[in-house]
């Protein structure tokens, strides 16, 4: 009795090939998409959690100009902030575990016969706090070294495995441009930010040395923020913008002229885009396994 049901319905699926195949495939990729929809909703919203706790913990990036995502970019209409609104904000806001400004320049390392270009960040240690970034080898800068804008620096693993390989390089002298500055310190391996970009390809210098020898300014082009645990990060948002509205003489009916982005919305946002796209993977898995069983009614 089984095997003549098995032999009909094997002579049905060969009368009707073109339907089975039809109604095989509609099957097979309704279910291939609820996997793939699954899967992918799963690891988009693990990576982008994973991708803001490489930024930092609770943090917030103080930007000048109009608010905009990705790395910030300077234009012609742009007014930088100064040391001195660093210390308004870490000195009249409340909620926060660390400040630190800092300035960028695009600069070529050399050691020996050996270059890498890469970039130049010119902070203090309070941006090793706002990025939970810690210091492999070596040390962090010294007091000292900060307040006199020496001309030592810490190293992103990037570029300590372009110039020295699996070496040590704590000690050794680079060149950026016409600067000898004596490598202090490894950074610990962050990977890529949730923008591409690799968090490691950096030179850590202090923010006086950068602004002294390099950019020629005083100007600090960004500052980041880490707000206390127990905290609103909103709450110190708002608290930040209306300190810098003041200081900055922004009219009450005026556009800021800087933006402070929460690392938390962008998160919200780039799930929120995940969930969009895992929606539209459950509509093609939903039309496919319909397809599949009208073809076997």
């Amino acid at each position: 009795m089984l095997y003549e049901t098995l032999m009909l319905s094997l002579r049905t699926i060969l009368r009707n090939a073109l339907r089975s195949g039809l109604t095989v495939l509609g099957i097979v990729i309704g279910v291939a998409a609820v996997i793939v929809m699954v899967t992918l909703g799963q690891g988009t919203t693990s990576q982008v959690t994973s991708d803001v706790a490489k930024l930092g913990s609770n943090l917030l990036m103080v930007r000048p100009g109009q608010a905009r995502m990705g790395p910030a970019s300077a234009s012609a209409d742009t007014r930088d902030f100064s040391q001195r609104d660093v210390k308004a904000i870490e000195d009249q806001i409340e909620g926060l575990r660390s400040v630190a400004g800092v300035v960028t320049s695009a600069m070529t390392a050399i050691y020996g016969s050996l270059n890498h270009s890469q970039t130049v960040t010119g902070t203090d240690n309070g941006y090793l706090v706002v990025r939970d970034w810690s210091v492999e080898n070596g040390r962090a800068f010294s007091e000292g070294e900060l307040s006199a804008g020496s001309a030592v620096c810490i190293l992103g693993s990037t570029v300590s495995e372009a110039l020295f390989g699996a070496g040590d390089p704590v000690g050794e002298t680079i060149r950026l441009k016409q600067i000898s500055c004596r490598v202090i310190g490894t950074l610990k391996s962050k990977g890529a930010s949730g923008f591409g970009t690799d968090q490691d390809d950096v030179i850590l210098m202090p923010i006086k040395a950068v602004q002294r020898r390099v950019t020629g300014s005083q100007d600090v082009s960004m500052i980041f923020v880490a707000v206390e645990d127990g905290y609103d990060t909103e709450t110190v948002k708002a608290d930040i913008e209306a300190l810098l509205r003041e200081r900055r003489g922004v009219g009450a009916n005026e556009d800021d002229d800087f933006n402070v982005v929460d690392m938390a919305e962008v998160a919200s946002m780039l799930s929120s885009i995940s969930g969009v796209l895992t929606g539209l993977l459950s509509a093609v898995a939903a039309v496919s396994l319909l397809v599949g069983g009208i073809g076997i009614m």
